[in-house]
């Protein structure tokens, strides 16, 4: 069982140009299109959260049931659903603008227990900015670690979430010591400062950055290095590129048998290679549709 842990949300994309454009909701949130990436390529995958009895919440719930994820621990409550604005540029990259204040997902508890079998878990986004359930998702983090569990890392920053840049930037360090992996864009890299060594030293056994069209690479805590290049594409936008990365990097690692830090530090560059690849065609699917549609197993072939 792959667990991700973090916020289902509704992306609001405009189906024209112009700050007037009809908006069209879409189920969304990164670590929420993370589980149904991991739940169409076949992952035993549970999602943990917190999300609205609203209209919006039972469509998000859903439609990880139709993507065959466990929903049985995620938490509901009263609050509205979490909205995010979407901005689409002529290169089909997006920007956010997020309603947040008294949603559901900012009320996360951490669970006494994580589902039987569990073997990985994954967090991230939003849900590691937003008061009073960072620090629960936060806490979910640490006893995974204590726990000996595969932990996965994708901050995918949110600038206009955070009020404190400095403050985020250490407690993004904070983690390190309890993830096991570590993803990124080369962009989140940038805002976080640092280096791939940097961070390896502190606690990951690998580093992946992944750069779009460019492609991915990963750095290793025995200084190796692994780089693939992106897959071409006609790109009709970039929504949940990189939430389909972190699912193919976790599928993959757990049809290598390597969720465990010492199965991903012994990999070595054959298996990274076979496995960027397959990030990559999979990023390259879900970049040639709207909005956040990752592939199924069928469509991508074996690793």
């Amino acid at each position: 069982m792959i667990v991700v842990a973090g916020e289902a949300l509704i992306d609001l994309v405009p189906q024209g140009s112009g700050a007037l454009a009809d908006l069209k909701p879409a189920l969304g949130g990164g670590p929420y299109n993370t589980a149904v990436a991991l739940g169409r390529l076949g992952s035993r995958t549970a999602f943990c959260s917190r999300t609205s009895h609203d209209a919006f919440g039972e469509a998000l719930l859903d439609g990880l049931r139709q993507a065959g994820v466990d929903v049985s621990g995620v938490q509901r409550g009263a609050e509205p659903t979490t909205l995010a604005v979407a901005t689409i540029d002529g290169s089909g990259s997006a920007a956010y603008s997020f309603y947040v204040e008294g949603t559901a997902d900012r009320l996360f508890t951490a669970p006494a227990t994580l589902p039987a079998g569990t073997r990985a878990v994954s967090f991230g986004t939003c849900s590691l900015v937003l008061e009073p359930g960072a620090s629960a998702y936060e806490e979910l983090m640490r006893t995974a670690a204590r726990q000996r569990l595969f932990t996965a890392l994708d901050p995918n920053i949110r600038a206009g979430l955070i009020p404190d840049a400095d403050a985020y930037r250490a407690r993004f360090k904070s983690w390190l010591p309890s993830v096991t992996l570590l993803k990124l864009s080369a962009e989140d890299a940038e805002w976080l400062g640092g280096t791939p060594g940097e961070w390896l030293a502190s606690g990951p056994t690998a580093v992946v950055v992944t750069r779009g069209g460019d492609g991915l690479s990963v750095f290793t805590r025995d200084g190796a290095e692994c780089s693939v290049p992106g897959e071409k594409v006609a790109v009709v936008d970039t929504i949940g590129a990189g939430d389909t990365v972190n699912a193919a990097l976790l599928h993959g690692l757990s049809a290598l048998e390597a969720l465990s830090a010492d199965a991903l530090a012994a990999l070595g560059t054959e298996g990274w290679t076979r496995l960027l690849r397959f990030a990559a065609r999979a990023a390259a699917i879900t970049c040639s549709r709207a909005g956040a549609e990752p592939p199924y197993a069928a469509e991508l072939g074996q690793l």
